[in-house]
């Protein structure tokens, strides 16, 4: 898979493919190489491409205080830097915070945004927890929250048969940048009511999509953000959790299939 940065230290891609655009925003402390099934997916039918997020591989740090909009505007870098007019969005977790700010910003360039496992007005006990978690992660660094991340993604013990996926996710949280790690998880911390004024104006088909036993991106919180889209919809994947695109591939892949292909 073709892989440069658009400059020296600022945003490293992967493309694979040719046809329709589609890119694909990670979460906080992955990569753009968690998304592998689906750029081996949709490479045979699109333009698939996939970057780390500022703060995150090869790319460059973020702001110290950043907000939403500094992550959409590299994404609006990429695309001009690669010549996409307009893509298909798909984002996981913080990477789903991204892909609607740029849909707000930029609907002349999002043909529609897919929002997995998406986080929309927590509750005040979910919204303390997750900001004791940046404030831990400030104090001890990514090491200090794999091992509760781990359990929350895949669960307490991880069952044999997300093992090997769960051991794939912690490498990437350990090997993360702190000081990218602890800037984006702050914002991503306080950041899910951000859109919750906007939705009502996002002009193009959106899914939101999450997995049935993800306690802290909730069905519940799919379903309201799709209620609150002009042309949004919820799909909620049985029995899956947080990282459903690397232990459900397959069903996820159909799903945004499915999706990408219904849009005009």
């Amino acid at each position: 898979m073709p892989e440069a940065a658009l400059a020296p230290g600022q945003t490293h891609w992967r493309k694979a493919g040719a046809g329709r655009p589609i890119v694909f925003i990670h979460g906080v402390g992955m990569g753009s190489a968690v998304w592998a099934p689906q750029i081996e997916a949709f490479a045979a039918t699109h333009t698939a491409v996939a970057y780390d997020m500022l703060g995150h591989g090869g790319s460059a740090l973020p702001p110290e205080r950043p907000g939403l909009k500094d992550y959409s505007d590299q994404l609006r870098s990429l695309m001009d830097a690669l010549d996409l007019d307009r893509a298909v969005v798909v984002g996981h977790s913080m990477g789903a915070l991204v892909a609607l700010e740029f849909a707000l910003n930029h609907p002349d360039r999002a043909l529609g945004v897919a929002a997995l496992n998406a986080v929309y007005r927590r509750t005040p006990a979910q919204r303390e927890a997750v900001l004791e978690r940046a404030r831990r992660i400030e104090a001890e660094g990514p090491g200090g929250a794999v091992d509760g991340t781990i359990a929350r993604w895949f669960g307490n013990p991880v069952p044999a048969a997300l093992a090997a996926v769960a051991s794939q996710t912690r490498a990437f949280l350990e090997s993360a940048d702190p000081v990218g790690y602890a800037r984006t998880y702050r914002l991503f911390a306080s950041s899910d009511s951000a859109h919750a004024d906007r939705l009502g104006g996002l002009a193009v088909p959106a899914l939101f999509m999450t997995g049935e036993e993800d306690p802290n991106s909730s069905p519940e919180m799919s379903r309201a953000m799709a209620a609150a889209v002009p042309r949004g919809r919820a799909e909620i994947l049985p029995g899956e959790r947080h990282m459903m695109s690397l232990t459900a591939p397959a069903l996820v892949n159909a799903r945004l299939r499915g999706f990408v292909e219904e849009l005009p």
